[in-house]
């Protein structure tokens, strides 16, 4: 089964700096049929004007991965962490026992992300924040992999994360196909930065996102130049 949630469709949140859709349910939108899948609780899709941000606030017990697609994000927290990601790079934070961070847009610009949470497989792991660059200019076969927690993935060198599942990524040229095989009874989550794919078929636009259930293998077609992340997950 592959299902799309079309950006039109998603929940969403707007003030004066902040421009939010929401693929599953977060703060004021409650979806009963949009609560996660598997351990992935929340994919938002925000949009932050300039010199604005998240102000210093705390996390516990999230596996919280941010994806820079346009403009950059300054990282502060209480263990002393102070970093830039920048478009196209991802940071990595694991809240564990407890950590307060903010997330500020210094740019002149307007930055957009995703923003990524995943339960953990316990509670009480520690705090823990890196980045990583995802490699848009390498000629890729395949999927990049960014973060994992899965056991075949632990001699790679990417950022852990806790929880039996790996989030990968992928720039597309118009035409180019790429295969994915899910083992047992894992789950996909395929969000498009920007472009339109098919998935086995089926069509998945711009900042949409797909549920993937029960497929052994899919196929992903770029309709036209896109860029994508994919959440395998048990």
């Amino acid at each position: 089964m592959i299902e799309v949630a079309a950006l039109e469709d998603l929940g969403h949140f707007q003030n004066e700096w902040l421009n939010a859709h929401h693929h599953f349910s977060f703060g004021d939108y409650m979806n009963q049929n949009r609560m996660g899948l598997g351990p992935l609780r929340v994919w938002n899709d925000d949009t932050i004007a300039a010199q604005t941000g998240f102000p210093l606030h705390g996390h516990r017990d999230m596996e919280i991965i941010t994806f820079v697609r346009e403009g950059a994000i300054t990282h502060e927290d209480n263990l002393g962490n102070r970093g830039r990601t920048a478009a196209g790079n991802i940071q990595i934070m694991s809240a564990g026992t407890g950590i307060r961070h903010s997330e500020f847009n210094a740019e002149d610009k307007t930055t957009r992300l995703f923003q990524i949470w995943i339960e953990p497989n316990r509670k009480g792991h520690p705090p823990h924040w890196e980045t990583k660059l995802f490699p848009r200019s390498e000629d890729t076969s395949g999927l990049v992999l960014l973060a994992s927690g899965r056991s075949q993935d632990a001699a790679l060198d990417v950022p852990t994360i806790h929880q039996d599942a790996a989030l990968f990524g992928a720039a597309l040229g118009t035409g180019q196909i790429l295969d994915h095989g899910f083992k047992g009874n894992r789950k996909g989550y395929l969000v498009t930065s920007n472009g339109t794919v098919t998935v086995n078929g089926t069509e998945v636009g711009e900042r949409a996102g797909a549920t993937i259930v029960g497929e052994l293998e899919i196929k992903i077609t770029a309709i036209d130049d896109a860029e994508i992340l994919l959440a395998d997950l048990p």
